[in-house]
């Protein structure tokens, strides 16, 4: 059976301690797809030069913030790794002329870590995670997603971590619950319609979107999605968005599925 791909946001990692509507939603989000066997993360928080993969048996918690409390460093995803998945991977992307290369020490961050929490929480499932490449090109993302949407014939889910709107200069973490700004909204909403549109030309052009540059200062917390529209493949899929919200007046929470 073929998996989707999933774009998830994890925002502020305040969210890995749960009880929260976003939290809430990805324990069902989680349960709404048959089992797995094996989870292929991209998240925000690992560029290279060049793309990596993990190959680790069992990847480290990686706990890559601070100033948080310290219960937000006693979580662990004990997941383990695959190297059957990570040779596949690095294979896959071979044979459509990228580069890579498997990192053995490299654990899981907590970009990928803190949205398994709540989607897989049990940590059984096998997980490989797949870099973002430095510098930053979109198009090339697109190109490492479209090498590997093979694997969700092959029972692998493909999940993106980032944020849709991600401005931390603007955005106040002090307060969750604040009202969404008007900016954030629109450049949020541009992005919905260019996928509905399967537009991915101008996806791949975020800021030329409105208040792109604000919306995103830097990209790569935009970058996975680019990773997991390629994952859908070059024809328009079925795209839904089963979580649309932001949480400290501009951080996208948006999450999308590509059937």
């Amino acid at each position: 059976m073929k998996l989707p791909a999933w774009f998830t946001a994890h925002g502020n990692p305040m969210n890995a301690l749960g009880k929260t509507p976003f939290s809430e939603f990805l324990s069902r989000w989680g349960r709404s797809v048959a089992q797995p066997r094996a989870i292929l993360a991209v998240s925000a928080h690992w560029e290279s030069l060049g793309t990596k993969v993990t190959s680790s048996a069992r990847p480290e918690t990686i706990h890559d913030f601070y100033g948080f409390p310290r219960e937000l460093f006693t979580l662990r995803y004990p997941a383990p790794g695959s190297q059957v998945l990570a040779t596949r991977v690095v294979e896959l992307l071979a044979g459509a002329g990228i580069p890579a290369s498997e990192d053995a020490r490299r654990g899981l961050d907590h970009g990928a870590w803190a949205p398994l929490l709540f989607l897989f929480p049990d940590a059984e499932i096998p997980v490989v995670q797949v870099s973002l490449t430095r510098p930053s090109n979109l198009m090339e993302h697109v190109a490492v997603g479209r090498a590997l949407s093979p694997l969700r014939e092959e029972g692998v889910l493909i999940v993106g971590s980032g944020n849709l709107v991600h401005n931390l200069g603007e955005a106040d973490l002090r307060d969750r619950d604040l009202p969404v700004d008007r900016w954030a909204e629109e450049f949020d909403e541009w992005v919905a319609n260019r996928l509905g549109a399967w537009d991915v030309e101008a996806l791949c052009r975020p800021w030329d979107g409105p208040h792109g540059r604000r919306a995103h200062p830097t990209l790569e917390h935009y970058a996975p999605l680019l990773v997991v529209a390629g994952a859908a493949g070059s024809e328009k899929p079925e795209i839904s968005f089963p979580f649309a919200t932001f949480e400290h007046a501009n951080l996208s929470m948006r999450c999308v599925e590509f059937a």
